[in-house]
């Protein structure tokens, strides 16, 4: 079932450790929330990893696989190492509710997934109503770019993402510090266009290319939104994000 409009979730979130301990993971709200954008009703939402910026490891897949049992999800992986998993890799993803990109390396993700002619995948499916989600390197794919420590330890930008979305995107905004200043002097500096940026916990919520809400899972946490002024600087407004009832 395609979601109305072509719908991203683009998130600093998504994983919650299992507070029984019986698995690793769970899928935390904001999953669960790229699921209810879908629309899906009557039958269990299928949903498909990509864990391109990661190695695609399978070790983590599993932990996944657990989780998404544990949530009513029919989760599948699409692998690209070291060859695609499937035959038909768009047909694959046309046949999901949403795709749900992990974390990683942003730089490596857009390299290896347009190898494989995701970049011109992936607009088909985002126009054919799958929900597209993800994570860190999985949120900023989808904006024109970021910032990244996929070069090394001192973070820099990324330019060249798949643009669905004509903004900049910030990522850990809260809880990596090197992250702030380095998104506000790429902004006033013209790198990065007008940039939206989340803390972690929090998702932004684009029907088309249009931000129409933040949404967080926890408490406190916010969403950003950074322009150039006049005066050839970066300006930061706080957006306030709904809170996602606890799964």
């Amino acid at each position: 079932m395609p979601a109305e409009a072509p719908t991203i979730l683009a998130t600093s979130g998504g994983y919650a450790l299992n507070p029984e301990g019986r698995r690793r993971l769970d899928l935390a709200p904001l999953v669960h929330y790229a699921v209810e954008l879908s629309g899906v009703t009557g039958r269990r939402p299928r949903i498909c990893h990509l864990g391109t910026a990661g190695g695609d490891q399978r070790s983590f897949a599993a932990e996944l696989d657990e989780a998404a049992r544990a949530a009513g999800f029919d989760l599948s992986h699409l692998h690209l190492f070291s060859m695609p998993n499937v035959e038909d890799v768009e047909g694959h993803l046309l046949a999901q509710d949403a795709v749900w990109v992990g974390g990683g390396s942003v730089a490596n993700l857009l390299a290896v997934w347009r190898v494989h002619g995701l970049d011109e995948i992936f607009p088909r499916v985002w126009n054919a109503g799958v929900v597209l989600a993800g994570v860190s390197a999985g949120s900023i794919c989808w904006h024109l770019g970021g910032t990244t420590d996929s070069f090394g330890p001192e973070l820099r930008a990324v330019t060249n993402g798949l643009a669905l979305l004509p903004y900049g995107n910030g990522v850990h905004y809260d809880s990596e510090a090197r992250r702030r200043p380095l998104v506000h002097r790429l902004v006033a500096a013209g790198v990065l266009p007008l940039t939206y940026c989340t803390d972690d916990g929090v998702g932004l919520v684009y029907r088309g290319t249009e931000l129409v809400e933040a949404v967080t899972e926890r408490p406190g946490a916010a969403a950003y939104v950074v322009r150039r002024n006049e005066q050839g600087g970066a300006a930061e407004e706080r957006i306030e994000p709904r809170r996602l009832s606890p799964r």
